[in-house]
């Protein structure tokens, strides 16, 4: 093992193939070590930018230039505050639930929901949309908060299928229902820009529980997000 990672206690991943893009996912729980959060924020992010600078310099990039000088801080800060911070706990939401007063009983779908992710293998962009819906068991959640939960679980390094049964997972855990069908499209930015270089394809991905699995209601739930 090599010094820097035995300073930053990490150890390597072994795969099958450490090029690989195939999916290795072993739980819908994204992996963390157990002392995951016992650094602060500003900690960590004074740490990833000595560590991206070493990078930067590595590759031969003149940090004394005025327009990479302040790059190391700025990926730290992104990491930590922005495009990872899904990773803690502490910025879950918290939905707040309503009384279904008006006994709806039907479908409710939350559809086009715009997110932004990275892919766990190359630490690349995952875009897409997701489209979210459930049968009320007696409370309904504000729309918001169903963006806010694709949001908070699409902030860390992902695979698609993870963050499809994440967000499943987490609509039936606030609601208290178990009729929940999540669809997730999307965009892979290691199949488009690295590797094969395919920039037309895009992924999908579902999870379907309770009256979701019922093929009338499934086809009910895909016929109104393909609707236009």
């Amino acid at each position: 093992m090599r010094q820097k990672e035995i300073l930053l206690n990490i150890q390597p991943l072994k795969t099958p193939d450490d090029d690989s893009d195939d999916h290795f996912m072993s739980s819908f729980e994204t992996p963390l070590r157990p002392d995951a959060f016992e650094l602060d924020d500003e900690v960590k992010i004074e740490r990833i930018e000595k560590h991206f600078r070493e990078i930067m310099t590595i590759l031969g990039l003149d940090l004394t230039d005025d327009s990479l000088n302040g790059t190391p801080r700025r990926v730290a800060k992104m990491y930590v505050k922005e495009v990872f911070s899904g990773l803690n706990p502490k910025n879950r939401p918290h939905a707040r639930l309503f009384e279904n007063k008006y006994n709806y009983d039907q479908m409710l779908v939350e559809k086009d929901i715009t997110f932004y992710s990275h892919c766990e293998h190359h630490f690349v962009p995952i875009y897409g949309k997701a489209h979210v819906a459930y049968f009320s068991a007696g409370k309904v959640i504000g729309l918001s908060k169903i963006n806010r939960i694709v949001q908070y679980f699409s902030k860390r390094p992902q695979v698609q299928e993870r963050l499809t049964v994440q967000i499943g997972k987490e609509i039936e855990r606030v609601l208290h229902t178990q009729d929940v069908g999540v669809v997730v499209d999307a965009n892979h930015m290691c199949v488009a820009s690295r590797g094969v270089g395919d920039t037309n394809s895009k992924t999908g991905t579902a999870y379907f529980s309770g009256k979701f699995k019922d093929e009338n209601i499934k086809r009910e739930f895909l016929n109104y997000i393909n609707a236009k």
